[in-house]
């Protein structure tokens, strides 16, 4: 009976365990979701450390997520090099912590269009070109580390 109760609780410990992706966490101090939505050419270029839920992962490679702030509803996504993170596809509801620099990204129509679609397929989603009406400025996160809780 002791060995199955140290073995449920092995068990518990196992799956409650947070989940380290990447380098490891630098920074002390968060910044809120909604500051960097905000203001967001203050932090391009710096290392920022944000928290969030997981709303969203891609669902091909793993290369991406998207955390939203469940008080603000803000989101950001979080994208790494191919391969170099993998964020785990069933972690959408999970909470997540993650570090990087922030990126600013123009895009023409074109390539606006062609990125949707990339994502669109992706996630195996319907896409319609006519969604997107110009030149896109997008926001993102080039993440360097997680936490996973």
């Amino acid at each position: 009976m002791k060995y199955l109760v140290s073995l449920l609780i092995a068990a518990a410990l196992c799956f409650a365990a947070e989940s380290k992706l990447g380098k490891p966490l630098t920074l002390t101090t968060q910044t809120a979701i909604a500051d960097i939505n905000a203001k967001p050419a203050e932090f391009v270029g710096k290392t920022v450390q944000v928290k969030g839920k997981i709303s969203e992962v891609c669902q091909s490679m793993g290369c991406w997520m998207q955390l939203v702030d469940p008080a603000t509803k803000a989101a950001v996504k979080i994208k790494v090099k191919d391969g170099e993170i993998v964020f785990p596809k069933d972690s959408v509801g999970k909470i997540a912590v993650a570090e990087g620099k922030l990126s600013k990204i123009e895009m023409t129509k074109e390539q606006a269009i062609a990125q949707a679609k990339h994502e669109a397929e992706e996630n195996k989603k319907k896409f319609d070109p006519a969604s997107v009406k110009g030149p896109v400025t997008i926001y993102q996160i080039q993440g360097t580390g997680a936490v996973i809780e």
